[in-house]
C-alpha cells in the first residue's frame, strides 16, 4: 500500500494483531461465507491499514466447521484428525478474505502454518515481519499448526512473535461484558480488565491459554464490535472503543 494512501497522523499502534472468528465471515446464526460481509470486513480493515498500521489478522473457521463438532459421540473421527480438519476451515477463509482485500487494491500475503505451496506460503516469522515491513496485509491461516490449539490462541502467539503492540479481538457485540448481553439485557460492559478481573470471573474474552499467554508475556488485548463501521480503524487509532485488557499497571493509566 502506497504511503501516499496513508494519513498524515500516525496510528497510535504501529503493529497490531487482528483476531477475526470465522462467524465474522457470515450473517449472524448462519454459517458458510457471505462475501457480502467478507468485503465489509476487507473495506474497513484497508481502512486502518492506510493509517500506516502494520496489521495481521488470525483467521477462524468455525463458520464452516469446528473440530469439535466431529468429536462428540463420533469415535470415526479422531480428535486430532478433526481439529486438523478445522484448520483446513480457517484456510478457505484466508484464501477468501484475501481476494476481498485485494478486490479493493490492497497488497496481501496469505500464510499457512501447514504447507501447501500451491495456495500459500508458509508461516516463517522472519517471513511474515518482512511483509509487515512492507505494508502488506498479512493472513496466518491454519492456526498453530498443531492439533488441540485454539485460534484464539494461535492469535495470541502470533501477537507474541510478531512484536506486536496489541491484539484485537473482534466480535460481534461491543466489548467485554458481565454476562452475554444477547441473553441478558441487564450485562454490565466493562471499558477495561485486568488480566487477573477476567480469569477470576471466567469472562468470555479469549480461551483460558490465550489469557495466560497475553498475561505472562504482558500482552494488550482490544476486544471491540467489528460490525461497527469504522471500529478497526478506530482500534488501530488509539480511540476509546470496546474494552481494553491488561496489567493493572495498564488499566491503572487507561480512562473510563
Amino acid at each position: 500500500m502506497s504511503t501516499s494512501e496513508s494519513s498524515s497522523e500516525p496510528p497510535r499502534f504501529r503493529r497490531v494483531v487482528l483476531k477475526l472468528s470465522g462467524e465474522s465471515f457470515c450473517p449472524a446464526g448462519e454459517r458458510g461465507i457471505s462475501m457480502q460481509e467478507v468485503s465489509h470486513i476487507a473495506l474497513q480493515t484497508i481502512k486502518a491499514a492506510q493509517t500506516g498500521v502494520e496489521m495481521a489478522i488470525v483467521i477462524g473457521g468455525g463458520n464452516i466447521l469446528r473440530g469439535a463438532q466431529f468429536t462428540a459421540g463420533n469415535a470415526a473421527i479422531q480428535e486430532a484428525t478433526a481439529h486438523y480438519m478445522g484448520m483446513l476451515a480457517t484456510v478457505i477463509n484466508g484464501l477468501a478474505l484475501q481476494d476481498a482485500l485485494e478486490s479493493h487494491g490492497a497488497e496481501t500475503r496469505l500464510l499457512t502454518a501447514i504447507r501447501m505451496d500451491g495456495v500459500a506460503e508458509p508461516y516463517i516469522r522472519r517471513r511474515a515481519r518482512r511483509h509487515l515491513e512492507k505494508n502488506r496485509i498479512v493472513i496466518l491461516a491454519a492456526g498453530t499448526g498443531s492439533p488441540f490449539v485454539t485460534t484464539d490462541t494461535a492469535a495470541a502467539q502470533r501477537a507474541l512473535e510478531l512484536d506486536a503492540d496489541v491484539l484485537l479481538k473482534a466480535t460481534r457485540v461491543d466489548g467485554v461484558f458481565s454476562d452475554d448481553p444477547e441473553k441478558n439485557p441487564h450485562a454490565v460492559l466493562y471499558s477495561k480488565l485486568s488480566y487477573q478481573s477476567v480469569r477470576e470471573q471466567n469472562l468470555r474474552v479469549m480461551d483460558s491459554t490465550a489469557i495466560a499467554q497475553c498475561m505472562e508475556h504482558n500482552m494488550p488485548i482490544l476486544v471491540f464490535n467489528y460490525r461497527k463501521d469504522g471500529n478497526i480503524e478506530r482500534a488501530v487509532d488509539g480511540q476509546r472503543v470496546g474494552t481494553l485488557v491488561g496489567s493493572e499497571e495498564l488499566i491503572a493509566g487507561h480512562p473510563d
